[in-house]
């Protein structure tokens, strides 16, 4: 959705490697926010995102529709059965989330057609929501899910962060802190242990947390006991100030 940094650039650089052409589209989606002033507030650096890509070397189309001729006049979600994946986390607290994220990138997808479309882990639930969302829809592009990248401070990178102050970017080290913390001591605590250690990292420190869940990785419920054979991730989604963020980490 734009305000591109080092994160977007990882996904390009990936599909230059892979792919002959590179299609990056940038368009931030009325659809995909619940909040109309987080909308009015997402970051819009058209400019700076073009010349960023142009610091790649690779055959790279950018595609920035408006978003009235994108929905041809009628900017308005469909309603999608992704399944029980998409009623946990970002699901329960973000009403009508993902049938914006499923109407916007099946438009995507059919208008450009790609062989292989980039998608990154930090967003892990939406990641698993667009592979449903090609088999529901039969489109025949692969969707590969690549590494989160991270700021030196280990803050995941999001183009949420620029609406961050200098104490309030500082104070968001906490998210990927806990993460590591609670898979550092995932053998040694049981998992509503671990949920129980994160929730009072965040009661004592200036970050509200919205929700953290350890669910199992495949079907994304949220985890009481573990299982020998079963991955684990954890998720976290908090506020910085007035600005979500979210993150998530395998944990075994």
């Amino acid at each position: 959705m734009g305000a591109l940094h080092q994160g977007h650039l990882s996904l390009v650089s990936q599909a230059l490697q892979d792919n002959d052409c590179v299609v990056v589209s940038i368009f931030v989606n009325p659809t995909q926010f619940d909040n109309e002033g987080d909308l009015k507030k997402y970051p819009r650096t058209l400019d700076k995102d073009v010349t960023l890509l142009e610091t790649l070397q690779g055959n790279i189309i950018v595609y920035a529709p408006d978003a009235l001729a994108f929905y041809e006049g009628n900017i308005k979600s469909r309603t999608f059965n992704f399944g029980a994946i998409a009623n946990e986390m970002e699901g329960k607290h973000r009403k009508g989330h993902f049938d914006g994220v499923g109407t916007v990138v099946s438009r995507l997808l059919k208008i450009v057609a790609p062989h292989k479309a980039y998608f990154g882990q930090k967003d892990f639930q939406q990641l698993q929501i667009v592979k449903k969302l090609v088999e529901i829809e039969n489109i025949s592009t692969t969707i590969v899910g690549c590494e989160i990248v991270r700021e030196p401070n280990g803050v995941a990178m999001s183009s949420r962060n620029k609406r961050l102050s200098t104490t309030e970017f500082e104070e968001a080290i906490l998210i990927s802190a806990t993460l590591k913390e609670v898979a550092s001591k995932f053998n040694s605590l049981s998992l509503p242990a671990l949920t129980k250690l994160a929730e009072k990292k965040f009661k004592e420190s200036n970050l509200k947390l919205e929700y953290f869940e350890i669910a199992n990785e495949r079907t994304l419920k949220t985890a009481l006991r573990k299982h020998k054979s079963t991955k684990y991730r954890a998720f976290v989604a908090a506020f910085c100030g007035e600005v979500r963020l979210i993150d998530n980490m395998r944990i075994n």
